[in-house]
């Protein structure tokens, strides 16, 4: 792995979005609703099935027993798992409209549980999930289905229960392996038992297993994280998600229980970063790119080697581009050059799908301008590189004419040896892929214009 500068780390510690999607979700508005999905729906079914997107699925399960201070997620403290149970009826309402707009059988190539913590239903009500989503789309052999996992709400026989339901894709919560860290932000499970459960999940076969970590949380120093890397390593997850800890007390509540005195300095959390990277490139993992790392031999590398890596909601991906149906509180979904997000409370979601209605409270229909530049975003992101042809051809435009002022900018980063620009169009060097973010603003339109960039996370 390419060793990174601490000098380039601190320059680029800034705010700025993730590209999950572009626009990203805070230009979503109001006036986009549930007839302009219907239509955007209609959209897709009237095209000939030949030209249609691969579809994707993404169910977002709201429901947590216990408050993780860090946590900046859509979610719902309770312990009352009845609660699931009522979830459910509301969610097959939503499929059910789904359905009627599109109609049944649609083949959907990767299917998403996230959460909140979808392990907080039984398995019986996650098979009554799966068997719902079944009945009205087809979830076709070989797809990806995957589902985010609390440790500390399964064991060896929930995880066989998963893979036989159909789920061939985990990722486990860790965060931090150290006890006081685990205090700190109140989400306590022993290295032990992730250990376990790894070895659990390998005896079954699952094609994939992912661990979450973050850096910057309270209590974290160079130390310790330097234990919980030693740990992972061992541990040898396919896939490494690492994140920075963005600590937004305003507009995330739970967050207002973690003592600023207790989050570790900055030159300290630029440190753990670069201690990740050479711990995972000493353990053998490929940087895939901004937070994520995997084993040569999984299908992520595989997939960035070969020049197919994506970008969704939950990051990047071996699948296609694709339209995605978002189905839950607060879930947002693509269909065709569209944006559309459900609503976020519990109340309002209900309510709407009472009056038989389209949970939809806000969304976007996507401009040329918006197309044209997510195209850019989303090369320099997920391939390091835009030809300036290929965007040319697909959007009818000279792109230096276009572009020019993001070309401008972008001629500071060559000098830096960030990008390298010529003819052909712009390449992403192996140092400037670790600040890829930063690359991918200078064409973000709407950040370019404002520059209140405090409701982001920091790049690093």
């Amino acid at each position: 792995m390419t060793a990174v500068s601490p000098e380039l780390l601190r320059r680029f510690d800034i705010p700025g979005p993730r590209y999950t999607s572009y626009p990203t979700a805070d230009r979503f508005v109001e006036a986009f609703g549930a007839p302009d999905l219907a239509q955007a729906l209609a959209q897709r079914r009237a095209g000939p099935a030949a030209l249609a997107m691969p579809l994707s699925l993404y169910v977002h399960i709201p429901f947590c027993e216990s408050l993780c201070y860090y946590c900046a997620c859509n979610k719902i403290i309770t312990k009352k798992h009845e609660r699931g149970a009522a979830y459910l009826k509301l969610l097959a309402r939503e499929v059910d409209l789904y359905a009627l707009q599109i109609g049944t059988g649609q083949a959907v190539t990767q299917l998403h549980l996230g959460g909140g913590s979808p392990t907080f239903l039984t398995d019986d009500e996650l098979g009554q999930l799966m068997e719902m989503l079944r009945r009205s789309f087809n979830l076709v052999p070989g797809g990806e289905h995957s589902i985010e996992i609390d440790p500390r709400t399964v064991d060896a026989g929930r995880l066989q229960r998963l893979a036989d339901l159909g789920f061939n894709r985990i990722s486990f919560g860790v965060q931090d392996f150290d006890p006081q860290v685990q205090q700190a932000v109140h989400r306590v499970q022993p290295a032990e038992q992730v250990f376990a459960l790894m070895d659990a999940a390998r005896a079954i076969g699952f094609d994939s297993v992912n661990v979450d970590l973050i850096y910057g949380l309270p209590k974290q120093t160079p130390e310790s994280f330097a234990r919980t890397l030693v740990q992972v390593s061992q541990l040898r997850p396919d896939r490494i998600a690492l994140y920075a800890y963005a600590h937004l007390p305003d507009r995330f509540k739970p967050q207002r229980r973690i003592l600023s005195a207790d989050l570790p300095a900055p030159p300290d959390k630029l440190g753990m970063l670069t201690q990740a990277l050479d711990a995972f490139g000493e353990a053998g993992y490929d940087y895939i790119g901004m937070d994520h790392f995997a084993l040569p031999n999984d299908a992520l590398a595989v997939a960035k080697r070969q020049g197919r890596l994506h970008r969704n909601f939950q990051g990047y991906s071996t699948q296609p581009d694709c339209d995605l149906i978002g189905l839950g509180v607060s879930a947002i979904g693509r269909i065709g050059a569209t944006y559309s997000q459900n609503a976020k409370t519990m109340e309002e979601y209900a309510d709407c799908l009472d009056q038989g209605r389209m949970p939809i409270v806000r969304g976007l229909a996507l401009s040329r301008d918006d197309l044209a530049r997510r195209a850019v975003i989303m090369a320099l992101m997920c391939q390091g590189q835009v030809l300036f042809e290929s965007i040319e051809l697909a959007w009818l435009m000279d792109f230096r004419a276009y572009f020019a002022n993001e070309l401008e900018q972008m001629a500071e980063y060559d000098e830096m040896g960030l990008v390298r620009i010529d003819d052909a169009g712009i390449q992403v060097t192996a140092s400037g892929w670790h600040v890829v973010r930063a690359i991918a603003m200078v064409f973000d339109r709407y950040l370019q214009a404002d520059r209140n960039r405090a409701r982001f996370s920091r790049i690093i």
